[in-house]
């Protein structure tokens, strides 16, 4: 169980502090990032609604023990992790590493958080 505790919040407190940098990245670096999103091809608008959920997901990690609303913050990262990924990939900037880190620590994360609050079955 000692082991389990601490492989969940290391985990999640790295997952969070990658978390909170990147946000951090999006509002304060907005013109490097805004680069960097149209060469991804994807619109500028996005850039502060995704620090603000990016924060959100945070909270939400760190404050809830285990309810539905922290499986959809885990879903939506995954997917997040998913195409940060294969956006930096296929535009071959070589930076698709962090997504990865992102991911395992994600992982990790989720799969010792059910075991520590004991749910074995997903409901």
């Amino acid at each position: 169980m000692k082991v389990t505790k601490i492989l969940y919040w290391s985990s999640t407190v790295l997952l969070s502090a990658l978390l909170l940098m990147s946000a951090g990245m999006y509002v304060f670096n907005n013109e490097e990032v805004s680069t960097l999103f149209s060469s991804f091809g994807y619109p500028l608008y996005i850039i502060y609604p995704l620090a603000v959920a990016k924060v959100a997901a945070v909270v939400v990690l760190l404050s809830q023990k285990q309810s539905v609303i922290k499986e959809w913050a885990y879903s939506a990262l995954f997917f997040e992790f998913i195409l940060a990924f294969f956006a930096h990939y296929m535009i071959g900037d070589g930076e698709q590493f962090g997504a990865v880190i992102a991911m395992v620590l994600l992982l990790i994360s989720y799969i010792y958080g059910r075991k520590l609050f004991n749910l074995n079955k997903i409901s």
